[in-house]
Formats: C-alpha cells, sequence, structure tokens
C-alpha cells in the first residue's frame, strides 16, 4: 500500500490547473474528471476533501465550480496529502520484538523497553518525508511543471475547458 495515495495526485493535478494565474477559474469536477480520465464521483470526493480542509472555495450554480481558498505559495504538498489520505503513518509497527520464539511466551523487559530501534528509524524517516511534502508549494510545482511543458500547453488546457459542454452554453449569453 502506498503511503500517499492516487487521490492526492489527481488533487495536485486539479490544483494545479486551477493555480496557474491564466488558468481554469471555478473548474467544475465534471470537466476535471474529464482531463484526467477518471471517475466524476471520485473526484467529486477529492474536492470535498479539499473543500473540508479550506484549500478550495466551491461556488454554486450553473456557473459553479472550484477555486482556490489561499494563494499557490500557501498550499503545500503536505497540506494536500492530509487533506486527502489524512494522518496516516508511514509505518505500523506490530511489535515483533514481543514474539520471539525464545522467549517462551513471556518476553523480557529488556527486549521491549522503548522504542523499537526498527520503528524508530521508520519514524525518522516520515518525519524527514513530511518535511519534504512540506517546502514544496502548489507554486513550485507549478513552476517546475512550467519549465518542463512546452510554452503552449496552458494555452491548450485553457481551449480544451472552454470547449467543453459545461462553458458552452455561457458562449451565447
Amino acid at each position: 500500500m502506498a503511503f500517499v495515495s492516487s487521490g492526492v495526485e489527481y488533487a495536485l493535478h486539479c490544483l494545479l490547473y486551477i493555480s496557474h494565474p491564466d488558468g481554469i477559474k471555478d473548474a467544475n469536477v465534471r470537466d476535471m474528471a474529464d482531463l484526467q480520465g477518471v471517475p466524476v464521483d471520485f473526484l467529486a470526493k477529492i474536492f470535498t476533501k479539499l473543500k473540508k480542509a479550506g484549500l478550495v472555495h466551491s461556488t454554486e450554480g450553473a456557473r459553479g465550480g472550484f477555486s482556490l481558498a489561499r494563494t499557490a505559495e500557501s498550499i503545500s504538498v503536505k497540506d494536500v496529502i492530509d487533506a486527502i489520505d489524512g494522518p496516516k503513518g508511514l509505518f505500523e509497527c506490530k511489535e515483533i520484538r514481543e514474539r520471539c520464539a525464545v522467549f517462551n511466551q513471556q518476553a523480557p523487559k529488556w527486549a521491549t523497553e522503548g522504542t523499537c530501534g526498527i520503528h524508530k528509524v521508520m519514524l525518522e524517516a516520515e518525519q524527514a518525508m513530511r518535511q519534504v511534502f512540506a517546502q514544496y508549494s502548489l507554486a513550485t510545482l507549478a513552476a517546475t511543471s512550467a519549465n518542463k511543458a512546452p510554452d503552449d500547453f496552458n494555452r491548450q488546457i485553457l481551449q480544451w475547458f472552454d470547449a467543453r459542454p459545461s462553458n458552452q452554453r455561457f458562449l451565447s449569453e
């Protein structure tokens, strides 16, 4: 099982699309799901979690959708992971050290006292990983993506959204 779920990855991609200065305004879940090839219900649950965590605002109505509730600089990857996956640990210690066959059903105090060395390493690794996730913001990810993508990629995304049936009804108004 992955520490970070695929829901976090989809959330980050969606947030990158709506965080771009020239990005999608009030993006609706159906269009974002179609763009990424995922079920609408799956992405709707993700956006519910993002809203509950205060990372996005929602606008109701025909022109409704989602937008960032904070600046891209102030939303970290850790914020998104916490919103989508909640507080789950990297490692779940099973206290195997208590069940060693040579202990004859009763582990001595020395064997179980304090934090297990293996568990200690896992806790340190988790802490370091969370610190890395906290260092990177949506703005950081957006800059990395912008450096990698062709110059016209964002324009292509905007054109794709503009051509969506959900946006067509507004062009005639």
